[in-house]
């Protein structure tokens, strides 16, 4: 057995009562967010007849300035007890998302209230999810953790693939207004599971009245570039992120206008895929087993980087969906391997007293090169067209594997023990 397999760990086994409450907590705000799937557009379409230009607003402006404004949440995390801030957050969303609801009771909804609410949610689910990842490497064993992350994945998935249809089905019954207040109430119950998940948690190192300076706010960042391991990765996933996020708007452009496809076409064929992804996240306790933790991060993160090339050959009809389906199941397959093993990698290489910065710096990152990405390849499109504008981030994307080329040779800088669970 290769390092990082974690000796004598079960997929099967429990994990303990605290790890399934956080697991049944993320699931149900997870649900929640896929059934919202698309209800912010449709609001600012149907009910405040929005342009394309405001559309897009709500995507990109409201991700990047909700992520520039969790970069001072990061530290706030760091020293504090992680499982209140996970309630925290939880109740923030579920408050800022309910204002929706009740602007468009009351006939007064606007855009720029749709804006602050997307600038707040995105915050909030950063801090959480930095949160989550600090309280679950103290919950756990280290050897246990790439268990709960390919569950966590897996959950993931499973969401995608049931949350969009049965979103647009009450959508088309109800409206897209009902859909945010299925989303708010998901985070009230992620709130009372976390809450209800109980045990003790290890007290920060500092104090909680310690002040927060203003180095803190780039340790997350110090930290990732100078580890010989994080800094490729972090490099990869970026700049991968962002390519593949920055061709959705285009190949929608494409598939709904000058291929022909129906909504219900196009929707397929990016769910229908998501099956690879769960699949994948079953895979990656096995193959790490058998191969090793850093070898299957590597051979995962270059094959997921050789198919979004393919979607710049789409054409219409049948073969076309087939097209797309194919290159998205291969696509969400790696990402399904690759996702809960760069998790875990990146939670061990990570000292304790530093992972919610850590992780606020990667979310941060990844959703502002995101957002910059998917407005380049806007103007790309404009200029290029969507096809060529896809077929350029495909080859870029294939470049992206050279991040993963060079292994490191130093140790871990922090060598942690195996915790018992609290």
């Amino acid at each position: 057995m290769r390092s990082g397999s974690g000796p004598g760990r079960q997929s099967g086994r429990s994990l303990g009562r605290p790890f399934g409450w956080l697991w049944g907590a993320y699931a149900t705000s997870e649900l929640g967010t896929w059934l919202a799937f698309g209800a912010f557009p449709l609001i600012a379409v149907q009910v405040l007849h929005a342009g394309p230009a405001e559309v897009a607003a709500l995507a990109s402006v409201g991700a990047a300035v909700g992520a520039a404004a969790a970069v001072p949440l990061g530290p706030w995390v760091e020293f504090h007890r992680k499982r209140p801030v996970l309630v925290a957050m939880d109740l923030v969303r579920c408050a800022a998302l309910l204002t929706v609801p009740a602007a468009f009771a009351f006939g007064v909804l606007t855009f720029l209230q749709l804006l602050l609410v997307g600038v707040v949610v995105a915050a909030a689910d950063i801090a959480f999810r930095a949160a989550s990842g600090a309280y679950l490497k103290s919950l756990l064993p280290p050897g246990d953790l790439l268990v709960a992350n390919a569950r966590l994945e897996s959950t993931a998935w499973t969401v995608t693939i049931v949350g969009p249809p049965l979103g647009g089905l009450a959508i088309g019954l109800l409206g897209p207004v009902t859909t945010v207040v299925a989303d708010a109430l998901s985070h009230l119950l992620s709130a009372i599971g976390i809450r209800a998940a109980g045990g003790r948690e290890p007290r920060p190192e500092r104090p909680v009245a310690a002040r927060v300076r203003a180095g803190d706010l780039l340790d997350g960042w110090r930290h990732i570039l100078a580890d010989g391991a994080l800094r490729p990765l972090f490099l990869n996933t970026a700049l991968f992120n962002g390519l593949v996020m920055a061709c959705q708007p285009l190949l929608a452009v494409l598939m709904l206008g000058r291929l022909g496809f129906t909504p219900w076409e196009y929707g397929l064929a990016f769910a229908a895929p998501s099956v690879g992804g769960l699949l994948g996240a079953q895979l990656a306790r096995p193959l790490v087993a058998r191969f090793g933790e850093r070898e299957v991060l590597v051979a995962a993160g270059t094959l997921r980087a050789f198919w979004p090339v393919g979607l710049a050959f789409t054409g219409p009809g049948a073969a076309g969906l087939l097209l797309v389906t194919g290159v998205q199941f291969g696509l969400v397959l790696c990402c399904g391997i690759f996702n809960p093993v760069c998790a875990t990698y990146r939670l061990r290489r990570t000292p304790a007293d530093r992972v919610a910065r850590t992780l606020t710096a990667w979310a941060v990152t990844t959703k502002g090169t995101t957002a910059l990405l998917t407005a380049l390849w806007g103007v790309l499109g404009a200029l290029l067209g969507p096809r060529t504008a896809v077929g350029l981030a495909g080859v870029l994307l294939m470049t992206t594997p050279l991040f993963l080329a060079r292994r490191d040779r130093a140790p871990r800088r922090h060598p942690e023990p195996d915790p018992g669970r609290t």
